[in-house]
C-alpha cells in the first residue's frame, strides 16, 4: 500500500552490538549482542525515529537494519544466546520465528501427519526445519526452484513437488490418497499459492496456515462448501512468536544439530551491493541473502 512516511528506512531482521542504551532500558546492556527483529517483546516501545542526513529527513520505524548504526526499540531486541554466530543469530529476527513458529505455536502436527509446504524461501525452509521435531508421516515440499526443492530433501522432506511443472494440489492429493494433506504452510507470497494451499488441505479438520503478504489490495477465493466440510484457514502473525521464549529454544536446537540453519544462508553483500541482494532474491538466485555491514563486530543483518 501506500508509504506516507517517504523517504523510508527499511530492514527488519537482523544482529548487532549494543553501543549505549537509554535511561530506562533494562533488557539489555552496552556491549550486548543481540537479535534485532520486528516482532514485539518485552520492553519499552519507543516508536518510530528520524535520522537527519544530507538529502533531509530519513524516516524508521522501531526498528531498521539497513543501516551502520540504528535507533531501537528495546522490545525489538532480544540477546543472542551464547555460542550462535552473528549470522545466525540474524535469522532468528523473522524468518525462523515466523516459520518454525508456525510449525511449534500453532500447527504442532500429531503423530503420523502429512504436511506440505508451500514456497521454500526462508520462512518455508525454516517451517521444514521445524517439522523434524516432530514424527510426520510425510513433509512434502513445493516450490518452482529445483535447488530449492533439492535443499528441501536435506531438510528433512520426504517429498518434493516442482509447481511449474504439474498440479501440485493434485500431486499431494495422489500423496494421501486422494484425501488432501492435515496441514499446510503457505509462504510464497502469491493469490494462487494461498489457495493452491487451502484447496490441498483434506476436508473434516484440514488447516492451512499462511504467512506471505501478496500484493496491497489483492483478494484470495476459496469454495466455501469446503470450509462446511471442515477444512479451515488462518493467516500467521509472525508465527504467533514471542521473541524472548522462542528465541533460545531454537538458539538450543541450532547448537543441538537439529536446526541446520547454516544452509539457509547462501551468500554475503556488503551494503553498498543491498540492491543486488534483493535482486537476487526476488530472482530466486539465493535463499538468505546476507548483508555484512561491520566484519569487525561480525554484526550481520
Amino acid at each position: 500500500g501506500e508509504d506516507a512516511y517517504l523517504p523510508h528506512l527499511l530492514g527488519h531482521e537482523g544482529s548487532g552490538v549494543v553501543l549505549e542504551v537509554g535511561a530506562d532500558v533494562a533488557k539489555v546492556q552496552s556491549g550486548d549482542r543481540v537479535v534485532l527483529g520486528w516482532i514485539k517483546g518485552n520492553g519499552i516501545e519507543a516508536g518510530g525515529t528520524q535520522y537527519e542526513c544530507s538529502d533531509g529527513v530519513l524516516n524508521a520505524g522501531g526498528v531498521t537494519t539497513f543501516n551502520d548504526y540504528a535507533v531501537v526499540s528495546e522490545n525489538r531486541c532480544v540477546r543472542v544466546p551464547d555460542g550462535v554466530p552473528m549470522d545466525i543469530a540474524a535469522l532468528f529476527g523473522c524468518a525462523v520465528l515466523t516459520g518454525a513458529g508456525i510449525i511449534t505455536n500453532t500447527v504442532q502436527p500429531a503423530k503420523g501427519s502429512t504436511v506440505a509446504i508451500f514456497g521454500l524461501g526462508g520462512i518455508g525452509l525454516s517451517a521444514l526445519m521445524g517439522l523434524v521435531m516432530y514424527d510426520c508421516a510425510k513433509i512434502i515440499a513445493v516450490d518452482i526452484s529445483e535447488k530449492k526443492l533439492k535443499l528441501a530433501t536435506e531438510f528433512g522432506a520426504t517429498h518434493t513437488v516442482n509447481a511449474g511443472e504439474c498440479n501440485p494440489v493434485q500431486v499431494i492429493r495422489d500423496l494421501t490418497g486422494g484425501h488432501g494433506a492435515d496441514y499446510t504452510v503457505e509462504s510464497a507470497g502469491l493469490i494462487e499459492t494461498i489457495e493452491q494451499a487451502f484447496d490441498a488441505v483434506k476436508r473434516g479438520g484440514g488447516l492451512c496456515v499462511f504467512a506471505s503478504h501478496p500484493a496491497h489490495g489483492s483478494r484470495i477465493s476459496i469454495d466455501p462448501f469446503e470450509m462446511i466440510c471442515g477444512k479451515q484457514i488462518m493467516g500467521s502473525w509472525g508465527g504467533g512468536s514471542d521473541p524472548d521464549q522462542d528465541i533460545p529454544m531454537y538458539a538450543n536446537l541450532y547448537l543441538e544439530g537439529k536446526l541446520p540453519l547454516d544452509k539457509l544462508i547462501t551468500k554475503r553483500y556488503s551494503l553498498d551491493n543491498i540492491n543486488q541482494a534483493l535482486y537476487d532474491l526476488e530472482h530466486n538466485e539465493v535463499v538468505r541473502p546476507l548483508i555484512v555491514i561491520d566484519t569487525t563486530l561480525g554484526s550481520v543483518i
